[in-house]
């Protein structure tokens, strides 16, 4: 069973870094886009919430069913975030042709318990943008708030 905070926290994203993040989702169409989430983390190695950097990464599997943030992309995304003084918290990508939600496969390559999995759907002619917890093959949706009076870092 999942602990008390599995469903938290609230996510929260500047206007520019949530544009930022759903842009490169539309710009990899018809592949699957990913990336890379940064923030802040509590004593217990959980995300705040709180958002510092988004990195849009490239999709080493070229697919338009699966993702892989490319190695190259995800050492730079680590060594940037470090220099910020915040730490990578979560993932994000596209679904080009199903809901934000995650898949079997989703699930079962979710390997980090305490990142955010942000999930963005391209199916309709609006983008939907949702996140989740997963642990131990569980899934929690955690909200998402776009707030530009939170100042990123």
């Amino acid at each position: 069973m999942p602990d008390a905070g599995f469903a938290t926290p609230t996510i929260t994203f500047t206007l520019a870094q949530y544009e930022r993040l759903v842009g490169h989702c539309l710009e990899g169409f018809p592949e699957e886009a990913c990336g890379l989430i940064a923030g802040k983390i509590d004593a217990d190695m959980e995300p705040t919430g709180f958002v510092g950097a988004v990195y849009p990464t490239r999709n080493a599997d070229h697919s338009s069913r699966t993702y892989t943030v490319d190695s190259r992309d995800l050492l730079w995304a680590m060594r940037d975030a470090e220099d910020h003084g915040i730490e990578l918290v979560g993932v994000f990508h596209s679904h080009t042709h199903t809901d934000a939600f995650p898949s079997a496969t989703d699930i079962r390559q979710a390997f980090e318990p305490h990142w955010v999995y942000v999930l963005v759907s391209l199916k309709a002619a609006e983008p939907v943008l949702r996140a989740y917890r997963v642990r131990d093959g569980l899934v929690a949706e955690i909200p998402v708030v776009i707030d530009d009076s939170v100042a990123a870092s």
